[in-house]
């Protein structure tokens, strides 16, 4: 039986939400909320569905919802998400929440020990490693084809530059670190599901002068380094339009092992894969679309659900989120204190069936 959803925040992100939701047989979209009448409104035409103005009152009609989406948006693209999948919650809704799961560390935590409380699914749409290359290097990896991990590299961010910059961003985004809170969820997610957890981060972050001649608060530039729990090194390095990215784009993910080395470029579109005495098998799957993400992350969302998979155990979990939350704060952490190593805040522990595990 299909899962019955609504959407709660339709900006463009919500409206992609939705139009996955549609296409897929696992889900049955029943309603959209947004507190901007006009834009519940349109929406709710375009997908031929329900419109409200507020989530008390559609989870008040439709207490059969098996899941809340919240694609709100706010200051650093997180500080809505909160209230919304806490109502949800507090309803005993499962919900998937847009990254980041929040710009405050102390609500992420709230909402993730809230949803193990409430015994429900809370996932976050981590989507950037729901792709074809990033299965095909977990494959190579599961085939022993990486051997021991040596260091793991990422270039993520976006393309431009100094003449593109067009001024100092509106007030959600005016904060030093809206850049880091809205944007290093996603290095941060890709890091780990091939790494592992991360124990300690130093950071340096810095603006070009552009930036700062127009006063711009933004860090808009991060350079990262960080140790794994299973010894090996990591190095992200993440801009937000201040440069155009070199080899391997906008996305690119190294991981190179005892036996093996893979390199994933654009994030969706090619992986090359070396090892010692032998030419470079390269895999380009055709994909250049990285709006493929979404559909991916969310069918895997509703897989789960539908699985019963224990809600510790299903793919981008709020914990997972929560964790690319507290590399973030870190991050700021070491910044603040001068480049100082920073040991990473403990994630809450896993609680889920033995045998699984």
């Amino acid at each position: 039986m299909a899962l019955k959803v609504g959407v709660v925040g339709m900006g463009g992100i919500g409206h992609t939400h939705c139009r996955c939701y549609k296409n897929d047989s696992l889900a049955e979209l029943i309603a959209v909320c947004d507190i901007i009448k006009e834009k519940a409104d349109k929406a709710a035409e375009e997908f031929g569905v329900e419109a409200f103005y507020s989530l008390k009152e559609m989870l008040k009609a439709h207490p059969e919802l098996d899941i809340v989406d919240v694609t709100t948006s706010g200051y650093e693209n997180g500080s809505w998400h909160y209230e919304p999948a806490m109502e949800a919650l507090a309803a005993g809704k499962n919900v998937l929440v847009e990254k980041p799961i929040s710009n405050d560390i102390r609500e992420a935590r709230e909402m993730v020990k809230f949803a193990a409380d409430q015994n429900v699914y809370l996932g976050c749409n981590l989507n950037h490693y729901f792709t074809e290359p990033a299965n095909q290097a977990l494959q190579l990896i599961a085939d022993k084809k990486i051997g021991e991990p040596v260091y793991l590299m990422q270039k993520m961010g976006f393309n431009g530059s100094e003449m593109g910059y067009g001024g100092a961003s509106t007030g959600r985004w005016q904060r030093p670190y809206s850049h880091l809170k809205a944007f290093l969820a996603h290095p941060f997610s890709v890091m780990r599901r091939f790494g592992g957890d991360i124990t300690h981060i130093q950071a340096f972050m810095n603006k070009p002068g552009v930036r700062k001649s127009a006063d711009d608060l933004m860090l808009s530039i991060a350079s990262i380094h960080m140790r794994f729990e299973n010894g090996s090194a990591g190095y992200i390095i993440s801009q937000r339009g201040d440069a155009s990215f070199g080899l391997g784009g906008w996305w690119c993910f190294e991981m190179a092992g005892t036996r093996g080395t893979f390199c994933i470029e654009n994030c969706v579109e090619k992986l090359t894969y070396w090892t010692a005495g032998q030419e470079p098998v390269v895999t380009n799957t055709g994909i250049t679309d990285f709006g493929s993400t979404f559909p991916n992350r969310i069918h895997a969302f509703l897989e789960d659900i539908t699985n019963k998979v224990p809600r510790e155990l299903i793919r981008a979990s709020g914990r997972d989120a929560l964790a690319t939350l507290e590399y973030t704060f870190a991050v700021i952490d070491s910044y603040e204190n001068g480049g100082a190593l920073v040991r990473v805040n403990p994630l809450p522990n896993l609680h889920a069936h033995g045998i699984v595990l």
